[in-house]
């Protein structure tokens, strides 16, 4: 029992602990982010748009080709420290 007491602590503390440090880019600017891995990406997000002035909105937040949703997680979408989120203007519009 007491192998089971000690393995249980351990695990909780060190998922819960678990941080990654993001870098997200608009190829212009580069901020750095420290986030839990079971944190929604929309809190990073809008802390990116507003330190550039821009609209999460007008804003497309790409990992590895994928889009990532504001309620996607680190965790979920497999990031790993020093990952890299890439952000690209939004447009709109198409071929006549």
């Amino acid at each position: 029992m007491s192998d089971q007491e000690q393995g249980t602590p351990g695990q909780k503390a060190e998922g819960s602990s678990e941080h990654l440090n993001i870098k997200v880019t608009d190829n212009t600017n580069e901020v750095f982010f420290k986030i839990k891995k079971t944190t929604e990406l929309r809190k990073l997000m809008g802390a990116f748009c507003d330190r550039q002035g821009k609209a999460v909105g007008s804003c497309r937040f790409m990992f590895d080709g994928d889009r990532v949703q504001p309620e996607d997680t680190p965790d979920q979408l497999g990031m790993n420290d020093g990952d890299v989120l890439e952000v690209y203007q939004e447009q709109i519009g198409g071929c006549r």
